[in-house]
């Protein structure tokens, strides 16, 4: 089949479409550098031509729920309409376990684009998954200087490459809504984590953990985002993932 991914550079899309040519599968990357601009909907009807599915793992970083609420659903209605008009049948959204009573923030954008989704004529699917192995690292990349900042949050990570592969396994079916969320094999703390990377690292950094205020700092501190019991479980720890081929330091 053909299979479409949105954001088929980042962290999580350059795995899936890793894994849909493992798979046999015909991919499409979607990005601006190919002509197709899902912040604009220009190329996306061009570029989806022949596609079976897409796989959205489009991203923004920011903290403001406004921001995040804009970007999202914009992506999203220029997506879905690009789908309805090139004959797409399937519409995969990635979207964060354990967010619905966090409706705040940047999470207010991914409760955004999951309405966004369901109201849409494509059928769809949306894939929940905690968060990735990989996001301490880009925290700790973003703050300079011997002293780093980790949010209170209890988490159950799993790695970018099993949620690339499982978008796929999603992607290849028939569309059900909402799949089964997917998580990582071990609880952990954000706060260890980070220092644990930056060990391994061979970094001498001084890391802190604070509890944001607001709905937001209360959400990631509650542990709802290691998602409940029925979630499909990934296998690498993160200290497996640590020593892979897939943890790359961040500069």
């Amino acid at each position: 089949m053909r299979i479409a991914v949105a954001g088929g550079t980042g962290v999580v899309g350059r795995h899936a479409v890793e894994a849909a040519r493992a798979a046999g599968h015909d991919v499409v990357v979607l990005s601006r550098a190919k002509g197709a601009d899902v912040a604009t909907g220009v190329g996306l009807v061009d570029a989806l031509q022949g596609a079976d599915a897409v796989i959205d793992v489009t991203n923004t970083t920011t903290l403001s729920r406004v921001k995040a609420v804009v970007f999202f659903e914009t992506a999203t209605r220029n997506l879905l309409d690009a789908e309805a008009r090139a004959g797409v049948g399937h519409h995969v959204a990635l979207s964060i376990v354990g967010i619905d009573g966090i409706d705040s923030s940047y999470y207010a954008g991914k409760l955004a684009q999951e309405r966004a989704v369901a109201a849409g004529s494509v059928p769809f699917t949306i894939a929940r998954a905690a968060q990735f192995h990989e996001f301490a690292g880009q925290l700790l990349a973003r703050m300079s200087g011997p002293l780093a900042v980790m949010p209170k949050l209890l988490m159950r990570p799993v790695a970018a490459r099993e949620v690339g592969e499982h978008l796929v396994r999603v992607a290849s079916g028939a569309a059900v809504g909402r799949a089964r969320d997917l998580v990582g094999p071990r609880d952990e703390v954000l706060l260890d984590v980070a220092r644990r990377q930056l060990a391994f690292d061979g970094e001498r950094r001084r890391v802190l953990g604070v509890r944001l205020p607001g709905a937001y700092g209360k959400g990631l501190a509650s542990g709802s985002l290691r998602g409940g019991p029925d979630a499909l479980q990934g296998v690498a720890t993160f200290d497996e993932w640590l020593g892979s081929e897939d943890h790359v330091r961040e500069e």
